[in-house]
């Protein structure tokens, strides 16, 4: 289904004139000043919720992430550094963590206090429908146990409030990473005294309460996001955006034309083929740096055909990734044989890999020949399945591409491809309504963990094709609890092998992070984890003398 909106800049100039949104709030502003200090975003796809307990996208993470903060945020390059908490300690064991919080506002002057990170974080784990990215806290204590229903008291769950300014979070294991897992919007806290009166409306933009930089003023679904900012935000002094507005932009061509035209002022995707014309165009627009991320395609392995080894096998080998990043791609990125990319800390990406890394593509073929027609497939019974993939980025010239290497096996390899808008497609992945997908996944925090347990039986909705491996298992719960930091990556490194070997997924590709931004936004830093709030942002507009002074 084609999205359709309206002019990015007519949508600005009606709601600015409909909401009398000015520079500082009151009157004597101009067109001039509000646009010195509103941004104008391409953010990829529609978001499914901007309940941080429903979201589960990268395009929902910077609007929400602009409008809550937790106990930890990102600096400009994207590093873990004091939020919501002014500073922690760990008990010697490492299990016991205790935070200060600051004096800090929700939007509507209400305190932001402990009993709010308690309230959201037993909200997550029973929360209906269920929250699809809640596994990524079982690292507190009894989390898992309540998710699941074993423990039906939420008040067990490992955290409480000590005083209004003091949370304690227990775990289950010591997790050093703890303070970058607490950027996450999981982790975010919500408002108590607005979520018990109005249940899940409290999202919608007239009961809207964050306790971030901006708070919610309109989502036009299909449309646009619009935030404003938040008087009552602790650092609102030093923010110098007044407004966002947050497009969905599936195509990466139609929106870098916005750009151009100045409709957009970033775009966070660009298609690499386009990278020499974009350079000459738009010089020093586009944006190029290293991702801590991976495309992998998943198969479903509840049912044929990929409930079989050798068909996976098959499937994953004769997808040419040297082709697809070289000659589709071609904006840095590096065919992937392994599922931890380069630069997560403590851990030796790439130590293991498929077993036909450096195998030449006939070779590959002559063997996913072999080991389908050992599964009982050929011309009598032929080899059919469905790639869904996602409608967005470069995915669309990608998937015509692995077609046809796939269709290269044999004539009788027959395979139909399928696209949709991200968030439909990871939705039917979460419920298991495809054959093999299209994946993606950018590292929450920096540890090898973040990427190995989407394979454990216990990760439910982020495990995609529902690998289960017992001796994988027990190697991850190990790990959880080895302190050597060395074991532990070893323990983390046998668990990848098993499932490489197992061919649970396939590898396609590690991700480079695209943006188009232009020249006239101050303050962008390029980093590994492409997070960019928007409180650190301004323009050359804002910043000239005698410009409008901030709100």
């Amino acid at each position: 289904m084609k999205i359709t909106r309206r002019s990015l800049a007519a949508a600005t100039t009606a709601l600015v004139l409909s909401l009398g949104l000015v520079s500082c709030g009151g009157g004597g502003g101009s067109a001039d000043a509000d646009k010195a200090r509103t941004l104008q975003i391409g953010n990829g796809a529609e978001p499914l919720s901007l309940d941080p307990h429903q979201a589960s996208g990268t395009w929902e993470n910077r609007i929400i992430g602009d409008m809550l903060q937790g106990l930890t945020t990102e600096d400009p390059q994207g590093r873990p550094i004091p939020g919501m908490a002014t500073e922690w300690s760990t008990s010697p064991d490492g299990l016991v963590w205790t935070f200060k919080l600051r004096d800090a506002k929700w939007s509507d002057g209400r305190p932001v206090t402990a009993e709010d990170f308690v309230f959201a974080w037993q909200r997550i784990m029973t929360t209906s429908p269920p929250a699809k990215y809640a596994s990524i806290l079982y690292v507190i204590k009894n989390a898992e146990k309540i998710y699941d229903g074993r423990i039906k008291d939420v008040t067990q769950l490992g955290v409480r409030a000590i005083d209004a300014k003091t949370l304690e979070v227990t775990l289950e294991h010591p997790a050093p990473y703890l303070p970058g897992l607490l950027t996450h919007y999981t982790s975010f806290p919500i408002p108590k005294h607005v979520v018990e009166k109005v249940g899940k409306d409290w999202i919608k933009a007239e009961n809207f309460v964050g306790n971030g930089p901006y708070k919610l003023q309109q989502w036009k679904p299909n449309d646009f996001v619009h935030v404003v900012r938040n008087a009552n935000y602790y650092d609102n002094a030093n923010v110098c955006i007044d407004q966002i507005f947050f497009y969905p932009t599936a195509d990466d061509n139609a929106a870098e034309r916005k750009v151009r035209t100045g409709d957009l002022d970033i775009n966070t995707n660009f298609s690499g083929s386009r990278l020499e014309e974009i350079n000459k165009n738009l010089p020093g627009y586009a944006r190029i740096h290293g991702y801590t991320g991976l495309t992998y395609y998943i198969f479903n392995m509840r049912k044929a055909p990929f409930n079989d080894a050798r068909v996976r096998a098959a499937i994953s080998m004769t997808a040419d990734r040297e082709f697809v990043t070289k000659e589709i791609l071609k904006a840095g990125q590096q065919p992937a044989y392994s599922l931890v990319p380069p630069g997560i800390a403590d851990y030796q990406s790439g130590a293991m890999s498929t077993d036909f890394k450096g195998q030449s593509m006939e070779e590959r073929l002559a063997r996913a020949k072999k080991l389908l027609e050992e599964a009982g497939y050929g011309p009598e019974k032929p080899l059919k399945f469905t790639f869904s993939f996602r409608n967005t980025g470069d995915h669309p010239r990608v998937a015509p591409v692995v077609q046809q290497n796939w269709a290269k096996i044999a004539p009788w390899v027959q395979v139909e491809i399928l696209g949709a808008e991200a968030q439909i497609n990871y939705e039917k992945l979460r419920q298991g309504d495809f054959e093999l997908g299209d994946a993606g996944w950018i590292s929450d925090f920096n540890d090898a963990k973040n990427f190995v347990y989407l394979f454990q039986t216990s990760t439910d909705q982020l495990n995609y094709g529902k690998y289960s491996n017992p001796e994988f298992d027990k190697l991850m719960e190990a790990a959880d609890v080895e302190k050597d930091a060395v074991k532990r990556a070893n323990m983390m490194k046998q668990a990848e092998a098993i499932v490489l070997k197992e061919n649970g997924f396939m590898p396609m590709w590690f991700l480079t992070n695209r943006n188009l931004v232009s020249p006239r936004v101050t303050g962008w830093v390029d980093n590994a984890v492409d997070i960019h709030r928007a409180r650190y942002l301004c323009t050359t507009d804002a910043q000239k003398p005698g410009a409008a002074p901030k709100s």
